[in-house]
């Protein structure tokens, strides 16, 4: 984790405001709303969001899926997250960082949707078509990582599995079909255990 990371949160008493809640909310646009809203957004240093869970960092979630199975993978030791390491993920993605507030910076959605698809080409290659839609927001105060993140959960429908990692943290990528990562579900890492609980009404 580099010291001087900068990393994009929002108040906590923000989304306490709106309505705290554990696991996934299918509410979402009303909370877009109001997370994308003028000035809702900041910078901070990531090492100080880390331990202030005064403040949400914003993540996005991309769940990868095709013919019934979803992409996997396991947390490689070189995971930017060490609390993660070793954990199998369903998610894709990761921290908002300054560089992506310079082309649309009156449009905090439109900037997050656009640092969202960096972010995903940084990490994998993605060979084929495919549909984004946000289907839920993830939190999960149970934990100190999760204390102090706040996910944004996309479903991407790919045409074809032929995804590619890029990142070396990414390791035994893989899809497998929902009774598969049932079978593993104590390997998963919270998040992606919510998410699988949760998969038939994000992909229908």
């Amino acid at each position: 984790m580099a010291q001087d990371e900068q990393v994009l949160v929002i108040k906590r008493e923000v989304f306490d405001k709106l309505g705290t809640f554990h696991g996934l909310m299918f509410d979402v646009e009303r909370y877009l709303k109001e997370i994308f809203a003028p000035g809702v957004c900041s910078f901070m240093s990531r090492p100080l969001a880390e331990k202030d869970p005064s403040f949400k960092q914003l993540i996005p979630y991309v769940i990868m899926g095709c013919d019934g199975k979803y992409l996997s993978y396991i947390r490689g030791k070189r995971a930017g997250e060490t609390r993660l390491v070793s954990k199998r993920s369903m998610g894709i993605g990761g921290h908002i960082n300054p560089v992506d507030w310079t082309l649309f910076s009156n449009d905090a959605r439109q900037t997050y949707l656009e640092a969202v698809q960096r972010e995903i080409a940084e990490e994998v290659n993605v060979d084929t078509t495919h549909t984004n839609k946000i289907v839920a927001l993830l939190n999960d105060d149970t934990n100190e990582v999760g204390q102090v993140h706040l996910g944004v959960v996309h479903f991407w429908q790919l045409e074809a599995p032929k995804v590619e990692r890029k990142e070396q943290m990414i390791t035994q990528l893989e899809f497998m079909s929902p009774a598969e990562l049932n079978k593993v579900k104590d390997t998963l890492e919270t998040w992606s255990a919510l998410c699988l609980d949760g998969i038939d009404k994000m992909t229908k």
